[in-house]
């Protein structure tokens, strides 16, 4: 590209004038993007500012807290936010039930709690009694838990709904 299209297609990008285009493009030895990288650090670029103001404005709480305005936490002040964290799922999991399910009948109710120390202790043996459940005509379901963007609940009965067409599938084959 000829120099001049260099400088008419960065001023273009950018809104600058020619001159702090040329300037630009001749600082970063006509490499287009460091050039835009010039501009931006030279406030010569209108908007530029807003932008970057406007991106540190969606950060969430959670993303910004760490920094406490700049200051980063004490290993004693992590800890405590972890304890803090670890209490609030020990409470969920405690207020949460899975509940096993089989002919519109609750054959088995616990906690969440429950369910996740079998996956952690005995994870194989978790695993074959929830799939061998499913081949049973067993459904599960959680009981007590916030709505999220994935509703747990459909994912289980869909679950069920596949076993139960490869347990018929299987019947037709013989």
């Amino acid at each position: 590209m000829e120099y001049l299209e260099m400088v008419e297609t960065l001023r273009e990008k950018t809104g600058v004038s020619y001159e702090d285009a040329r300037n630009a493009l001749e600082a970063a030895d006509y490499n287009m993007l460091d050039a835009i990288v010039y501009l931006e650090q030279q406030g010569k670029i209108p908007g530029a500012q807003n932008a970057a103001s406007a991106e540190a404005g969606q950060q969430s709480q959670e993303d910004i807290a760490p920094q406490q305005n700049g200051k980063k936490k004490s290993f004693k002040e992590v800890c405590g936010d972890f304890g803090a964290w670890c209490k609030k799922m020990l409470k969920k999991s405690c207020d949460t039930s899975f509940e096993v399910i089989k002919e519109e009948k609750t054959l088995i109710n616990v906690p969440v709690l429950v369910l996740v120390l079998g996956g952690v202790f005995a994870f194989g043996l978790t695993l074959m009694l929830l799939i061998a459940g499913m081949f049973m005509g067993c459904t599960y379901r959680f009981v007590g838990f916030e709505k999220t963007s994935i509703d747990i609940n459909d994912i289980c009965q869909k679950a069920s709904e596949t076993c139960e067409n490869i347990k018929n599938d299987f019947q037709t084959a013989k």
